[in-house]
């Protein structure tokens, strides 16, 4: 083991077979900090994370937070926001085909957890991989606000005017659509 991965700091997040997942007798649990390949962040995300294979379904679930730097849609300022995921999911185990649309689908062991198809989220191959990391980056992209504001106290653009000279940089992008 290499001083990088030193005491203190869990491994980083790595791809995980899932014929390997149905092999333990235990959820996999991971504990989580580390930035996120595509989350721009200002600190690592950290929290934790478990994955629990049941045959046809696996159960995710986990909680992590960090910090991002957003621009506000109102000032254009930057400001930091708390950003804080909790999910579970159940991801169906079914290759292309199998367990969807019309026909019989798969049996489920009676003793493993058997969801309908409106509870599950999404479909993996159960010969794939879980990836954690991806998991995890979409938990927190959809918790990224859809209107972004700084805050109670935002002092909006200087001007609410299209016209020439505005002092909003937003228009410049169509002035120069104007202008040619």
């Amino acid at each position: 083991m290499s001083l990088a991965a030193g005491a203190g700091s869990p491994p980083p997040l790595r791809p995980v077979s899932l014929p390997e997942l149905r092999l333990l007798a235990a959820p996999r649990h991971w504990e989580v900090n580390q930035p996120i390949a595509g989350l721009e962040s200002l600190t690592p995300v950290r929290g934790k994370l478990t994955a629990h294979h049941h045959s046809g379904v696996l159960e995710v679930e986990g909680e992590v937070d960090t910090i991002v730097t957003l621009r506000c849609d109102r000032c254009l300022n930057l400001f930091n926001h708390a950003l804080r995921a909790e999910a579970h999911e159940l991801l169906e185990l079914a290759a292309a085909g199998v367990g969807s649309g019309p026909g019989p689908s798969r049996p489920l062991d009676p003793t493993e957890l058997s969801p309908s198809g409106d509870d599950l989220d999404d479909r993996l191959d159960p010969e794939g991989d879980f990836d954690p990391e991806r998991w995890l980056f979409e938990q927190l992209s959809l918790q990224l606000p859809l209107v972004n504001r700084c805050g109670a106290e935002c002092p909006g653009p200087a001007t609410w005017s299209s016209e020439e000279g505005s002092g909003d940089s937003r228009w410049a992008a169509l002035r120069q659509l104007k202008e040619s």
